[in-house]
């Protein structure tokens, strides 16, 4: 009995040491490979005798693994079982080896060949190159096709080469520069380019794509998700597997960059999980000339992580084979969990942040030590006694020999390709054979608004809800002019009964912002969802709205990368209010804009953006027209304020319809949503196309008042109020590409018109004032022309209702007036 006792006491103990370490040993794990940042053991861990040496042989060795904080028992189970497992072995060390040495060497010919040039070197994180590899065999093995990588620019020309397929070649020709016509005002810097590959792994053939991203380093992130969710749908049942997400992450961005955060947040959220995501810290312990504590306050740049109930694994990256090791445990907790995984890969920056830089001016004792440290293929080389002198010859030969072949090139090698559904679609400038039909029949709009009217028996409805339902039944059978909600919803209905796939996220979204949409209704008494949009005959296509997270950035760069790999759809993210986009700044100028000027890269995301100054201040009033303007350039956008539901209804079916691939920014109303001067007869959408111009009818004007938007309806409001018949008002509807054809044709219906007038709501300083103007002077063929709009201001708007109605009002007054 005592001996029975003794025992079990003896199992207790061993059980509290071992859970100890299984929650503080990574804290004192030896993870970075100069040693410089070794940690004192933590008190918890205190422990002498057996017991303590192994828990802290697993637990604190080269792999420190966080996982105790994972409420799910289950999953922490499963990670506390493979870390007290024996490790496996780990295939051939001579393939080990090469891939080290083909990072490495890749490299130094590079530094060789190109010095003082920027490459953003992988040295000193070059197990990397191994721990893709396996994450790339084991999701192979789990049925994988494809695999979506996002990274910033550090590493990503030898991920190109050591891990996509691309040929060094395709490389050393960048650094060549060959034909620099070919990209003459446009193009990007080497190391910000996408590229596509196919790699075999175990029989099986791996679609590997490298997202292209700016220096915006961690902006990738929801772009490579978005891409990954619209891959997935694509290939339909098991796509989670099928189709896996890669995410490599430096450790000062990890740690500083709020879009990180906002980008974990999709993991278990509707419409934007994608079946966990493979997160790697690739972490130099340095950011630029920033040290860890100058960086994050917490001890690891990962601590950004915890925000989710996921396991991160830190890693010493010279200690290969444990690298390899978390690489097959990071993409079985994947596939297993359907959860996102972190592994902290711990080395340091052989060089400065670029090969230009000089890093012993800020670091000189690390970099002394650096200095003398030798590559890491050397290092596994000792530790598995192998000579690493052949193939390291037989590599830098091949390196040289494909040096001499990328400098008699003549041409850049294309490093992406676009998939076939691509193929119908076309970028570059405008041509009038992109123009499309956009009208219905008058019965197919009867027919689907009653559709949209409509909800099943028995489905409690909200009272206002229910009223409204009827209203749009009295739109449907042309008893009442169709407002705004309604339009949407019908050429949203109109494209999907066609086979257009139509997905719309934002915040608040499903009901929107301004309550006009209601696209999902709600059961009152238990809360069932019911979507009229996807009930309208049997084989439509998919329909998708949903409230987005509170992120402008990150939900923005989702949809675009969704866009990206959806050509086929109409995809639109929306504002709350049109100013919130600015949170999504960097998306917007540096994919939505740029993309294809950069990379070549098409796309039709739809951005609905509310404007109108109608009182509510500085931040809710102006959707910064100027900047979307200040962007537009090679007809690389389409900007738009529609003044009437039928034209909203015509340019969203144009968007979806057309085979010019462009993203269409779309200024949206507030006020006009449900007002009666912009609602539309439903015969209106039976017209052929939309308008870029309205023109006005009205007979022998002396004065042309041309604007945009809201400011419309109030200026014929104002016209009919002093019941003057000697002004015309054209409203401009497509600002970008600038419709000259159709404006010129619509002022040349008032030849006696001595004046043209741009008026607007925003200050001087912004709106279409500063783009509109040495346009119309071009067309006024010897007209005055001047305009009329708010002092220039600092800021958007007043926070004065009061003031905001006598700027309003001066306005208009002025816009009457004689010059």
């Amino acid at each position: 009995m005592a001996t029975t006792v003794e025992t079990h006491r003896a199992g207790t103990a061993r059980e509290q040491v071992f859970d100890a370490f299984r929650r503080w040993g990574y804290l004192d794990a030896q993870l970075d490979p100069l040693g410089e940042s070794a940690p004192p053991v933590h008190p918890a861990l205190e422990f002498a005798g057996s017991d303590a040496d192994d828990a802290a042989r697993i637990y604190c060795a080269s792999i420190g693994a966080e996982f105790m904080h994972i409420p799910d028992p289950e999953r922490r189970d499963w990670v506390q079982q493979q870390m007290e497992a024996q490790p496996p072995a780990f295939g051939d060390p001579a393939r080990i080896l090469e891939q080290l040495a083909r990072a490495e060497l890749l490299e130094q010919v590079l530094q060789s060949r190109y010095l003082g040039t920027k490459r953003f070197s992988l040295e000193g994180v070059c197990s990397l190159i191994p721990l893709l590899h396996e994450v790339l065999a084991g999701a192979a093995e789990a049925g994988a096709e494809q695999v979506v990588m996002g990274m910033s620019h550090r590493g990503r020309l030898n991920v190109m080469v050591n891990v996509v397929g691309k040929t060094a070649i395709d490389v050393f020709a960048r650094f060549e520069d060959v034909d620099p016509r070919s990209v003459l005002g446009s193009g990007d810097v080497k190391y910000h380019v996408g590229a596509t590959g196919e790699v075999s792994v175990n029989g099986r053939v791996l679609r590997i794509h490298l997202v292209s991203n700016p220096s915006h380093l961690e902006a990738v992130d929801p772009v490579a998700l978005g891409r990954t969710r619209a891959k997935q749908m694509r290939l339909g049942a098991r796509a989670e597997q099928q189709v896996l997400p890669v995410l490599m992450h430096g450790d000062a961005a990890f740690a500083g960059q709020g879009i990180v955060g906002e980008t974990f947040d999709f993991a278990g959220v509707r419409g934007y999980s994608v079946g966990g995501t493979i997160h790697i810290v690739v972490n130099n312990l340095i950011g630029f000339t920033a040290t860890p504590p100058e960086l994050h306050t917490s001890r690891f740049a990962s601590d950004a992580a915890r925000r989710l109930a996921i396991p991160i694994f830190h890693v010493n990256a010279e200690q290969v084979e444990s690298v390899i090791r978390v690489a097959r445990m990071a993409v079985e907790y994947r596939g297993r969990f359907r959860s996102d995984v972190v592994i902290d890969l711990v080395g340091f920056r052989r060089h400065g942040h670029s090969e230009v830089d000089d890093p012993t001016i800020t670091q000189p004792l690390r970099y002394r030590k650096i200095h003398n440290h030798p590559p890491v293929h050397e290092i596994y080389a000792r530790q598995r006694h192998l000579d690493p002198g052949p193939v390291v010859e037989q590599i830098k030969a091949e390196y040289h020999a494909e040096l001499q072949s990328a400098a008699q090139l003549t041409k850049k090698p294309l490093l992406a390709t676009l998939p076939p559904y691509w193929a119908a679609f076309q970028g570059g400038c405008w041509k009038p054979e992109y123009d499309v039909p956009t009208g219905i029949p008058l019965e197919q709009a009867k027919r689907l608004g009653e559709r949209l009217a409509s909800y099943p028996q028995g489905f409690n409805i909200h009272p206002k809800i229910k009223r409204l339902l009827q209203q749009r039944a009295e739109m449907a059978a042309c008893r009442r002019p169709l407002d705004y909600g309604m339009a949407e919803a019908l050429a949203f209905a109109s494209l999907l009964v066609t086979g257009v796939p139509v997905r719309l996220s934002g915040q608040d979204s499903r009901r929107g912002t301004f309550n006009q949409r209601h696209s999902v209704l709600i059961d009152t008494e238990n809360e069932a969802e019911y979507v009229p949009l996807e009930h309208l005959e049997p084989g439509q296509a998919r329909c998708e709205i949903y409230n987005s997270i509170l992120s402008e950035a990150a939900v923005m760069g989702f949809e675009y990368g969704f866009s990206r790999e959806m050509p086929e759809a109409l995809v639109l993210w929306e504002a709350q209010f049109g100013d919130f986009a600015n949170g999504a700044q960097i998306i917007i100028d540096q994919f939505v804009s740029a993309g294809e000027g950069k990379w070549g890269l098409l796309s039709g995301l739809v951005l609905l953006l509310p404007h109108g100054y109608e009182g509510q201040g500085p931040e809710h009033s102006s959707a910064r027209i100027e900047r979307y303007l200040q962007l537009a350039a090679r007809d690389n956008l389409q900007i738009a304020q529609p003044s009437n539901a039928a034209q909203y209804f015509h340019l969203l079916r144009r968007q979806a319809l057309s085979r010019w691939r462009k993203p269409l920014i779309v200024f949206t109303p507030k006020s006009m949503l449900r007002h009666p001067d912009a609602g539309s007869p439903l015969a209106d959408l039976a017209r052929e196309r939309f308008l870029p111009v309205l023109p006005d009818a009205a007979g022998a004007a002396r004065r042309v008042l041309l604007c945009s938007g809201k400011i419309g309806h109030e200026l014929r409001e104002e016209r009919k109020r002093r019941g003057d018949s000697a002004t015309a008002i054209v409203l401009l509807e497509q600002l970008y590409p600038f419709p000259e054809p159709a404006l010129a044709a619509a002022l040349e219906q008032h030849p006696q018109a001595h004046e043209i007038v741009w008026v607007q709501e925003e200050p001087a300083n912004m709106g279409a004032l500063f783009y509109v103007m040495p346009r119309l002077r071009r067309l006024a063929t010897g007209r005055q022309v001047r305009s009329v709009k708010r002092s220039a201001s600092s800021s958007p708007a007043t926070g004065s209702a009061k003031a905001h109605e006598l700027e309003q009002k001066t306005l208009l007054e002025l816009a009457f007036s004689t010059a």
